[in-house]
């Protein structure tokens, strides 16, 4: 039997129903909102072909060598143990995805992908909805910022589904500032869609992805990263949007050739993550500050709840410039 992953409980399943009136009042651009990187790649499939996101040299090692090169490609495709359910009974709200239709595959099935393929999206989907049904104050960004072997018959399929799945739910493209939870409560919406693709222009209930920037650091050094998240803080303000801060380190062909056998997790994530961990309980939500902040394997640290702790600062800031 599975176990259930410690940590996990009502209160972060609750969290955003649970922020004093002050806060749940505020733009929710200006609010510290936990998120996952690669979020879907808590399984893939060893059995179906490599992604179409792999370069060249890739596909031809996974020809050649197969279950064996399929074994390595796991250890460093997977970014995150837990389940979309899990991930959302322990506070994590904002969603990094990436998507895919199998190659030679009849229909338009679409799936998640990272290296190798995961779930079918409907499933993932329907998970979602399934705990924002029981969690009705709660608030998710799926954020479908890649899209591999998709034609535009793919794209009207996967923007119908989520119109499907998520109905009323979905909240229209509004501006930024306008966003608050009190408004999404009244109006009963529930999820904000980003789309990184020109198909979902015209689609009222699906955001432009140029709405949420995730600047990327693409570096396997902690104190280039910490650098990089810092300066994009600084530049966010010029935006008018959400804005993600990616707290992850990037690994590149010498990194997993040096790192075969242990994977992303044992040889690159676990050993950086106190100095990313610092830096995340250094940050203040508000203008200027962080938003949406994402890391990979969120059950490693109490990073869900260091991520939302943050939005505290806000009410001490508050209840000081009140007083004073």
């Amino acid at each position: 039997m599975k176990t259930r992953p410690a940590g996990i409980g009502s209160a972060r399943a609750d969290w955003m129903g649970s922020l004093s009136p002050k806060l749940t009042a505020m733009p929710l651009k200006y609010l510290a909102v936990p998120g996952s990187h690669d979020s879907f790649t808590f399984w893939v499939d060893v059995k179906a072909p490599v992604g179409p996101d792999q370069k060249a040299f890739v596909k031809y090692l996974a020809t050649i060598f197969r279950h064996m090169a399929k074994k390595v490609m796991v250890k460093w495709s997977m970014t995150q143990n837990l389940t979309f359910r899990e991930q959302l009974h322990a506070g994590i709200r904002y969603f990094d995805l990436r998507v895919s239709s199998k190659p030679r595959e009849p229909g338009k099935e679409i799936y998640f992908i990272h290296g190798l393929f995961g779930h079918k999206v409907r499933d993932g989907l329907s998970d979602i909805n399934l705990f924002l049904n029981k969690h009705r104050k709660e608030v998710v960004f799926l954020d479908f910022n890649h899209h591999y072997a998709m034609e535009e018959e793919h794209h009207v399929y996967l923007i119908s589904m989520l119109q499907e799945v998520f109905g009323s739910k979905l909240c229209r493209a509004s501006p930024v500032e306008t966003i608050t939870l009190d408004f999404l409560w009244e109006k009963k919406y529930q999820v904000i869609v980003f789309y990184h693709h020109t198909s979902a222009q015209g689609c009222p209930v699906i955001w432009p992805g140029n709405k949420i920037p995730a600047p990327w650091a693409n570096t396997t050094k902690p104190h280039k990263l910490i650098k990089f998240l810092e300066t994009t803080l600084q530049e966010r303000q010029q935006q008018g949007s959400f804005h993600v801060s990616q707290a992850i380190l990037t690994p590149k062909v010498n990194t997993v050739a040096k790192g075969l056998v242990w994977g992303l997790r044992n040889y690159l994530v676990e050993r950086n993550l106190p100095a990313i961990m610092t830096w995340v309980e250094a940050q203040k939500p508000g203008v200027g500050g962080v938003n949406i902040i994402t890391s990979d394997f969120v059950e490693l640290t109490d990073f869900a709840n260091t991520v939302i702790r943050l939005n505290n600062l806000l009410l001490s800031e508050r209840d000081h410039s009140g007083a004073s």
